[in-house]
């Protein structure tokens, strides 16, 4: 049963949107926390700008087929299955709600699930990072032109003033890490579980300032149970259909077992750590809380499937006797 068992990261996002419904930030509190949310997405996007090795990433370009399969897939296939969500009549799916989904499926893809899936399914692993990083890369550019160009006017609340947002809070401070690496990339790796504090906490405080303003705005009154189910519903066919979509298409483009693994997860997964800044910044605070629940919904049921999914081409590939990882 532990590959149903929910993301403790998730579980302390549902906990921060428990005291964000009961104890909402309102007036001068709520100013603080949006002044405070600033700085801690430029924060979180230094850390990734120092984390993430643009060398690893420019050295693996050899496998340029296959980077470009999951490139195409995360910013090219995606979009266009969001695009089609959006197509649902809005007494299914609310336009917020629509809008999520369709700016989920602009994000790019993760980079630890994705390189410990391919772990875990035997895939080529070093082909997984270079093809993660790829993505986040690409997406610190990719994500916010595609939301301006496909949310515009859709009352998706984007508009000229989160392009300098954009560079002020995402842009700059990632280009700021990638050029303090040198400097400080080694500290970093040495202190990397205290800093993942650093990370999820200001995730957590993005979370709680976004439904603070979605309470305080009222918007939840327009959820029930029966939408939030169609979401979920949704959601899933979405994973589905990308996790079809790489499947074949890998293995009619004639990769090697071990690359289409590395395809369908690194083509197939959405970055949480990187959507709720980014939302943030993209849309106005009272929107964001309904933007971002697709988001991690989705997020939850790609860590079931794919957890499956990965035993499973582990299972297949293990000789009798040995054990799969867990």
């Amino acid at each position: 049963m532990s590959r149903f068992r929910p993301d403790p990261f998730v579980l302390a996002i549902l906990a921060t949107v428990g005291v964000a419904t009961l104890l909402p930030a309102s007036g001068a509190v709520a100013g603080g926390f949006g002044v405070a949310t600033t700085v801690a997405v430029g924060v979180l996007f230094f850390l990734y700008g120092a984390r993430l090795s643009t060398q690893e990433a420019l050295d693996g370009l050899r496998h340029w087929r296959l980077h470009a399969l999951v490139l195409a897939a995360t910013f090219v296939l995606f979009p266009l299955l969001g695009l089609a969500a959006m197509l649902l009549p809005s007494s299914v799916l609310p336009p917020d709600l629509a809008a999520g989904v369709l700016f989920l499926a602009v994000l790019p893809s993760t980079v630890q699930s994705s390189i410990a899936f391919t772990s875990i399914a035997r895939g080529n692993v070093a082909a997984a990072i270079c093809s993660a990083s790829l993505s986040n890369l690409a997406g610190i550019v990719l994500t916010p032109l595609l939301v301006a160009l496909l949310l515009a006017g859709d009352g998706a609340g984007v508009d000229g003033s989160a392009v300098l947002g954009i560079v002020l809070q995402l842009l700059a401070p990632f280009v700021a890490g990638q050029l303090a690496r040198r400097w400080i990339g080694g500290w970093i790796k040495r202190h990397s579980a205290p800093l993942k504090l650093v990370d999820r906490g200001s995730i957590l405080l993005v979370v709680y300032t976004a439904f603070s303003a979605g309470m305080t705005e009222g918007i939840w009154h327009r959820l029930d149970l029966g939408r939030l189910l169609v979401l979920v519903v949704v959601c899933g066919v979405l994973l589905a259909a990308v996790l079809g979509a790489t499947g074949w298409g890998a293995r009619v483009l004639g990769f090697e077992l071990a690359d289409r693994i590395t395809i369908v997860f690194c083509g197939s997964k959405k970055s949480l750590a990187s959507g709720l800044p980014m939302a943030t910044v993209l849309f106005g605070h009272a929107q964001v809380g309904l933007i971002v629940l697709p988001l991690m919904l989705f997020h939850q049921i790609q860590l079931i499937v794919c957890a499956t999914l990965a035993r499973r081409y582990a299972r297949a590939a293990t000789p009798a006797g040995e054990l799969v990882p867990a």
